[in-house]
């Protein structure tokens, strides 16, 4: 099997019924969702009662009110700039929106308004604290929503992912970034010296993902505004209303409290904005696996051209096959 082959399978593959009985009753559809929402097969870390809680009476809210069910991923918003891949998306999305609608696919087989699953991007912070160009975030968006609309022929008709952004929720950029300023102001009061401790995770995080200016390469304190700067983001008031409500849960790709934390492949926990998706051989077909900068940088593989119908970018003319 080529690498062309095991993906359109893979994609024609997505809309196929599992034959699931209907529950019978609205209790046994809620706990029917929330089973398949919570799966091990799916979820990469635990649970916490507070997030099992608050997904069952989500569930529950959107099942009386014949909503569907409403699921937010909240995510960078871009391409991370050390890869050639950068500022699109690459197969890393794809494999994760595939994923996904494996997850989702239960639900939507006996729940007819099926799911909203939606992608809620950071990307409005990214030019201030990464140094990412907004050309680069706006293609980024742009290749993300073609994305889409590619899988969507592929999915159920009533699973709905859709593309949402924090800068959207304000008028306009200067009201945004007052709002940043007042909670950089607030928070860097609040602590001794004005800013963050940070560890060794953060500080490698912050590490991988800005890229660095001149001034900040001569600045000893650059990481700490770096992370200053998110942590005041994390505050502003137009970014968590949208998502932390009542009908919605929320899901992460990291383990967070109260948060449904799932992996972006079968094989695959690595960020699909901070990654880039290739093949592992398996048998006569293939694992989808999401690579780090670091993971791609020591791995040994193959290019093979691949060419799937509408499915366009300059990142979807080849995959790597690792050795």
């Amino acid at each position: 099997m080529t690498a062309q082959e095991y993906i359109q399978s893979k994609l024609d593959s997505l809309d196929t019924l599992t034959g699931i009985n209907k529950p019978k009753s609205e209790s046994e559809l809620v706990d029917f969702i929330y089973s398949k929402v919570t799966s091990k097969k799916f979820r990469k870390y635990s649970l916490s009662p507070e997030a099992s809680d608050h997904i069952k009476s989500s569930i529950t809210k959107n099942v009386q009110a014949g909503d569907p069910i409403k699921a937010t991923l909240v995510f960078g918003g871009y391409k991370i700039w050390r890869f050639e891949e950068s500022p699109e998306v690459d197969w890393a999305e794809l494999f994760s929106f595939m994923y996904y609608t494996n997850w989702m696919k239960p639900i939507c087989e006996v729940y007819k308004p099926g799911v909203w699953y939606d992608f809620y991007s950071d990307d409005v912070i990214v030019p201030v604290i990464n140094n990412v160009s907004p050309e680069d975030t706006k293609s980024y968006r742009q290749s993300f929503e073609q994305l889409l609309k590619f899988i969507k022929p592929y999915q159920p008709n009533n699973l709905d992912m859709t593309y949402n952004r924090v800068g959207d929720q304000y008028e306009s950029f200067q009201k945004f970034q007052k709002d940043l300023d007042e909670q950089m102001k607030d928070l860097s009061d609040s602590l001794e010296g004005g800013y963050p401790d940070i560890d060794e995770l953060s500080r490698s995080i912050v590490e991988l993902n800005v890229k660095l200016t001149p001034e900040q390469e001569t600045d000893p304190l650059w990481r700490e505004k770096v992370q200053l700067t998110h942590d005041a983001y994390m505050k502003v008031s137009g970014r968590r209303p949208y998502y932390r409500t009542p009908d919605k849960f929320n899901i992460m790709t990291t383990p967070f409290n109260g948060m449904l934390s799932v992996g972006t492949t079968k094989d695959s926990i690595m960020k699909f904005w901070i990654g880039t998706g290739a093949l592992k051989p398996k048998d006569d077909s293939f694992r989808q696996i999401i690579l780090s900068p670091n993971q791609l940088q020591n791995a040994n593989f193959t290019w093979q051209d691949i060419d799937i119908g509408k499915l366009k970018g300059k990142n979807f003319k080849r995959i790597r096959v690792l050795s």
